[in-house]
């Protein structure tokens, strides 16, 4: 029997190979694994979300616990790297070499605080199940459901021994939320580096969702730097305000002023213009024509795309005065700045100074012993650089990627960046692995949001996507 069933399949089939018939028979078995383990995987991803990992102060070693338990004695390379208090990053990975082609799959622990509890319908930590078609909680879509995907798609592969000549690896990783400096970062320059391990392809599992559109595939993101600035003056009584120097008038001049930061700082060109952006989001539609009634409908849409192509700059916190009858001798403001890639906070910081400079005001470091009645001095709050893979567009990866995404979604996807920083930049600006990408389950819109949540079939599907990539790019 088995003679004549490869005899037919050859007769009937005879441009179908032998590696053919292997791969279609390997991608069943995966998507037959994941479906019949459809209950533990989503039980898998509750035990993360109700697994409290807020950030401040950390705690991604309780997550880590979770992680290590779940994979326990599938003789699977587990790796732990503890540090300050209850902390933790960790690599898990398929095969003890790295010497053939790796794959990294990245994805942080880390969630951020719930703040008010009593504003969520269900507890941040509850992972209440609704309906079997949402799980609700802190950290659901940013991006617990990612990390439980990427750890499930490295477990389906080491149970079914799958033929692959390559390496998959799984970095989940601590402090995303606040830099991924001891997280992402770290583990870059003392483990994979330190370990020789290069990585040929790395995706990041941000939720890459910008509904109502089909799901993303981000190549590059904008960078992030806030920045607080502090205007110093001078107190007196305000029966006589020409003793003083007023801190809020002085803040008030540089909010004035802003926008002509522009000035200040060198003119980059963005890496995609905004009809570019169109014709990449418009490929996703079944025609241009839909796609720019849409977009035209659209205020949301076109405010992002149109983000996409510039430097932003965001006042959010101003704070100033102690009493109504005295002259403020200080004011902060906090300051969002989204950066294109090919700018960087130096840049932005040294055209800031400029501009206060130019209005009249001196700019100080705090540490600087000089005695002036009024002064501007200026905090880093958060940085995270931008990034992008620039020449994707030649890369078979990034085809089979789309491809696969495509055939699981059952929607055309489309290229894009992210407005925000990710840990992706750390992988591409220090020349490890340009091609890096974000993908993950989950709407851009949840992140950090009350009721926080994820589709369990986005979920399921990101399961496929991670497993049958990777089984095609290391086969």
């Amino acid at each position: 029997m088995t003679k004549y069933y490869k005899s037919s399949i050859h007769s009937f089939y005879p441009d179908i190979q032998k590696t053919s018939i292997t791969k279609i028979m390997s991608e069943d078995l995966i998507r037959k694994e994941i479906e019949t383990n459809r209950n533990e995987h989503i039980e898998f991803l509750r035990r993360l979300i109700q697994t409290e990992s807020y950030n401040p102060p950390g705690n991604e070693k309780n997550v880590a616990i979770v992680i290590e338990d779940y994979l326990k004695n599938q003789n699977i390379n587990f790796e732990v790297f503890p540090f300050e208090e209850n902390r933790a990053n960790v690599l898990i990975y398929l095969k003890s070499k790295f010497d053939d082609k790796n794959l990294l799959y990245n994805a942080h622990m880390d969630v951020v605080p719930p703040g008010n509890e009593e504003d969520w319908k269900y507890p941040p930590l509850s992972a209440y199940l609704k309906r079997k078609k949402l799980i609700f909680g802190r950290g659901s879509s940013d991006m617990k459901a990612a990390l439980a995907a990427m750890v499930i798609s490295l477990k389906i592969l080491k149970k079914l021994n799958l033929k692959l000549s390559g390496n998959l690896i799984v970095n989940a990783v601590a402090d995303e939320e606040t830099g991924g400096k001891l997280g992402t970062k770290w583990c870059l320059e003392n483990v994979l580096k330190a370990k020789n391990i290069k990585s040929d392809f790395i995706i990041v599992g941000e939720p890459s969702g910008l509904a109502p559109l089909p799901k993303a595939i981000i190549l590059g993101e904008k960078g992030h730097l806030l920045l607080k600035i502090i205007t110093h003056g001078k107190s007196a009584h305000s029966m006589v305000p020409d003793m003083g120097i007023n801190a809020i008038y002085m803040m008030s001049k540089i909010i004035e002023n802003l926008n002509s930061l522009d000035n200040f700082i060198p003119n980059i060109k963005p890496p995609f213009s905004l009809i570019e952006l169109k014709n990449l989001v418009s490929s996703a539609f079944p025609s241009n024509e839909i796609f720019e009634k849409i977009f035209d409908e659209q205020p949301l849409l076109q405010n992002f795309l149109a983000s996409l192509t510039k430097f932003t700059k965001s006042l959010n916190v101003i704070n100033g005065g102690i009493k109504g009858n005295i002259i403020p001798d200080h004011c902060e403001a906090i300051i969002d700045f989204r950066l294109l890639p090919g700018q960087n906070s130096k840049i932005i910081l040294e055209g800031l100074k400029k501009l206060i400079t130019h209005i009249g005001f001196k700019v100080k470091e705090l540490s600087e012993d000089i005695a002036i009645d009024s002064f501007v001095s200026i905090e880093v709050y958060e940085e995270g650089a931008a990034s992008i893979w620039k020449d994707y567009e030649n890369s078979d990866e990034i085809k089979e990627f789309k491809k696969i995404v495509e055939d699981i979604y059952g929607k055309k996807s489309f290229f894009a960046l992210a407005p925000g920083s990710t840990d992706a930049h750390y992988y591409r600006n220090s020349g490890y692995c340009l091609k890096t990408i974000h993908f993950g389950p989950g709407k851009a819109a949840d992140m950090h949001a009350i009721n926080e949540s994820i589709e369990i079939e986005d979920f399921i599907n990101s399961i496929l996507v991670y497993t049958l990539f990777a089984y095609q790019f290391l086969k």
